[in-house]
């Protein structure tokens, strides 16, 4: 039986986590994650998703920084043959990567070395690739760039936003994350080094780059919307009090808002408004049209209530941002008035 360690924070290290902790092949010796955080209105100290189901099996948890004199003693006394780590959220330095006989290796969650970084899920809805998946990869000093040992690949529905792309890879990789160290315990593991085609980095969403510019085409904009969600969340910026001077959005007060979720229009449905134009919005029972661009769009509502309606901008304003009525959401208002004072990204 191996002795492991695994390292991780979120949800999606979870089904990784339970896999090993109830798989014969392994003896989990200890987890590592990050320290309880503060959330919620209350911002009460609550422990990571790992580091929950960790104590529900009841195995020991090390919740310290990795570079600390106190986290390299509490790891040296698991006496770990192998290590684990998903989406733990901290660099390793070296000699808590040689503290472990046989290494550390990674589930990543696209096929490397395409998105090797920090939201490959997310980069490859945006991108619009038809296929992603996961890779077991033998961890290093480099970013992502070690040898593979097993790898998945799936389709792509085109539909599927970046949370619930995750979901799946997280779900469906385990079982082979499990398979993959347990051939590496057993000797038979093959190591497949990285193909220097095809690199493309991962680079953290931030949420600047979710806001929405109204003059990219819609399906850039669906693939924007999905693959920001659920985080940092798509969202665009209406101006509801005060005019633009000299085009500077800067000079009139503005709401920002979040959009949930979002297709581009069936053009062939009867149902589809005909007579807009791009800039153009038509609220309807159950949707949102817009023409952003050369191709109409189609937006459900936002299932947040608005606090005060705002009727959209007219005249010189109308071709500055043409969302529906934005809701008076106090999160993202504080986020736009943080990051819009720079030029929009997407």
């Amino acid at each position: 039986m191996l002795k492991l360690v695994f390292a991780g924070t979120p949800d999606v290290a979870v089904p990784s986590l339970k896999a090993f902790a109830t798989d014969p092949r392994f003896d989990v010796v200890g987890v590592i994650t990050r320290p309880d955080a503060p959330t919620g209105r209350g911002r009460k100290l609550t422990p990571s998703p790992v580091k929950a189901t960790a104590l529900e099996f009841g195995l020991p948890v090390i919740d310290l920084k990795p570079r600390s004199p106190e986290f390299m003693e509490a790891l040296n006394d698991l006496h770990a043959d192998i290590a684990a780590v998903i989406a733990y959220g901290n660099i390793l330095p070296k000699n808590v990567l040689d503290a472990v006989p046989m290494g550390w290796y990674n589930l990543h969650f696209s096929n490397l070395p395409k998105w090797r970084g920090a939201a490959p899920a997310q980069r490859a809805i945006w991108a619009g690739d038809p296929t992603t998946g996961a890779d077991v990869f033998k961890v290093g000093e480099g970013l992502d760039d070690g040898p593979i040992v097993a790898s998945l690949t799936i389709e792509l529905t085109g539909r599927e936003t970046s949370g619930e792309l995750l979901d799946r890879l997280a779900e469906e990789g385990a079982p082979m994350y499990v398979d993959a160290l347990a051939a590496v315990g057993e000797g038979t593991a093959t190591f497949t080094a990285q193909p220097a085609e095809s690199l493309e980095y991962a680079h953290k969403i931030t949420v600047k780059d979710a806001r929405i510019s109204w003059t990219d085409e819609a399906e850039a904009i669906d693939r924007q919307i999905r693959a920001c969600t659920p985080h940092p969340g798509a969202w665009t910026e209406l101006f509801a009090e005060g005019p633009i001077a000299d085009n500077d959005e800067s000079t009139a007060k503005s709401l920002a808002l979040h959009i949930l979720a979002a297709q581009p229009a069936d053009q062939s449905n009867p149902n589809t408004p005909a007579e807009l134009q791009p800039g153009e919005l038509k609220v309807g029972k159950k949707n949102v049209w817009l023409v952003p661009a050369a191709r109409r769009w189609s937006s459900p509502k936002s299932r947040r209530k608005a606090r005060r309606p705002c009727a959209p901008p007219t005249g010189p304003e109308a071709h500055a941002s043409p969302p529906p009525p934005a809701c008076d959401n106090k999160q993202y208002r504080s986020r736009l008035r943080k990051h819009s004072k720079g030029p929009a990204s997407s």
